[in-house]
């Protein structure tokens, strides 16, 4: 189904270009309202943003369009993506707004859409968002915005998912990458008892991401190791990602996360279905093993999104990402890192065992990625020498491994993975597939 804004996750651009600016999301906001209408449609919108400094401009625009459309938009403030999804469920809203560009520089923003029960779109509903742009009116002024922070009501039910005191003499690394997870995660382990080492939580408009969170853990992994510390866990701008460090300062991945997690519930019998959902980006590793242990694991498209659809269908309660989005569908309606930190830290609780020796639990097959940036998006099918390069690799490792060409759906580059039997064969095999694509001329250098 053809979209023209929407992405992988929400609409999302450089602040202050031909998307995302003020007259732009006054029209989406609009949009949106008028498309969640219905019979019996509850009137309140609930809109939050993370640390950006264009968040307050464009979260008010979108405001002043979700009224002109006749919902009552109300502000929870700075909030965690998924704190907003939470909301708008317990809450009962109409819809959801996160005014954020998850793990994007700064000078990046975007607009993600949570319908009732705090799911988010699918892509024929943003398809239909997108037809009634067209009917949409010219910016409107809205002068005041009901505000509501929510934060506290969200830290005080994270804080329920352990025991009173589960985290006394537990020391952690936390990594908020001066985003909107800055007053959620280090507060919630503090109030279960951990002693709580703080990175990236002094946003300052500018410094999301920079250098800092799930994007760039360097820092929280050299923290974990010289200060003795048990985990370290790390953040993307808006909350809804999560990578762990274990206490060697070994960095742990959303593959990484979630098998260990799914092979905990085998064991309990307490996974339904015993179905694990991951997409098409997660190491084949995941599969072999969760096969062993009695359970099967579902593919999807790239997108927590994709992840959640289908694991509604199949009644599943656990998926996620390589990415580091992980959806406890049992407790959460989206992808929420604080939730996944907690329920690894339970695990470690219950088989008191340290996360270096939960991780190795299974084994990863030899992959690589690589991301070229590119100044244009043809149809891989009319690229032919790409094309080409990809059917000769995939011949080459039939039965042995697989090829993953695709387009960001947030970012102008093309994402080449590629796993096989050894490192020589995927290092080689990558090599030719980054070749064939400069090949193509659509490279952004040339």
């Amino acid at each position: 189904m053809s979209r023209r804004y929407f992405g992988t996750d929400g609409v999302r651009g450089p602040y202050g270009g031909p998307v995302m600016n003020e007259a732009f999301a006054f029209r989406l906001g609009w949009s949106a309202a008028t498309w969640s209408f219905g019979a019996d449609a509850p009137v309140e919108a609930l809109l939050a943003r993370d640390t950006r400094a264009s968040g307050p401009s464009l979260l008010a625009a979108v405001a002043a369009g979700i009224s002109a459309a006749g919902l009552r938009p109300v502000s929870l403030g700075v909030m965690p993506t998924p704190a907003v999804a939470r909301a708008v469920q317990t809450r009962g809203a109409a819809l959801g707004v996160a005014l954020t560009a998850s793990h994007n520089p700064a000078s990046d923003n975007g607009i993600k859409f949570f319908t009732r029960g705090g799911r988010k779109l699918m892509d024929a509903d943003e398809a239909a968002i997108e037809d009634c742009l067209q009917a949409a009116p010219g910016p409107q002024a809205f002068p005041e915005l009901a505000e509501s922070p929510a934060a506290q009501a969200y830290r005080d039910w994270a804080a329920t998912l352990l025991p009173v005191g589960a985290l006394i003499g537990w020391r952690l690394v936390v990594d908020c990458a001066h985003g909107a997870t800055a007053e959620t995660t280090p507060a919630v382990l503090r109030q279960l008892g951990a002693e709580v080492i703080s990175l990236g939580i002094a946003p300052d408009g500018t410094n999301i991401n920079d250098g800092v969170g799930s994007e760039h853990p360097g820092k929280m992994c050299a923290t974990v190791k010289s200060t003795g510390a048990r985990v370290g866990l790390a953040h993307d701008g808006d909350g809804d990602r999560l990578v762990l460090a274990d206490e060697t300062g070994t960095l742990l991945d959303g593959d990484d996360l979630i098998t260990l997690l799914a092979l905990d519930a085998l064991d309990r019998n307490a996974l339904p279905g015993r179905t694990l959902v991951v997409t098409e980006q997660s190491n084949l590793g995941v599969d072999a093993t969760i096969a062993r242990r009695g359970g099967r694991v579902l593919r999807t498209a790239t997108g927590d999104r994709q992840v959640i659809a289908r694991m509604r269908a199949e009644g599943a309660t656990l998926g996620g990402e390589t990415s580091g989005h992980i959806v406890c569908g049992d407790v959460s309606p989206t992808g929420d890192g604080l939730v996944a930190a907690l329920r690894v830290l339970e695990v470690m609780r219950r088989r008191g065992e340290p996360l270096s020796q939960l991780r190795r639990q299974w084994e990863r097959f030899p992959q690589r990625t690589a991301a070229i940036r590119v100044r244009a998006r043809p149809p891989l099918a009319n690229l032919p020498v790409l094309s080409g390069a990809i059917a000769a690799l995939e011949g080459s490792l039939a039965g042995r491994g697989r090829v993953l060409v695709r387009y960001s759906g947030t970012e102008p580059l093309l994402r080449l993975l590629v796993e096989g039997p050894s490192d020589a064969d995927v290092a080689a095999g990558l090599s030719q597939l980054a070749a064939a694509a400069q090949a193509e001329g659509i490279a952004a250098d040339g």
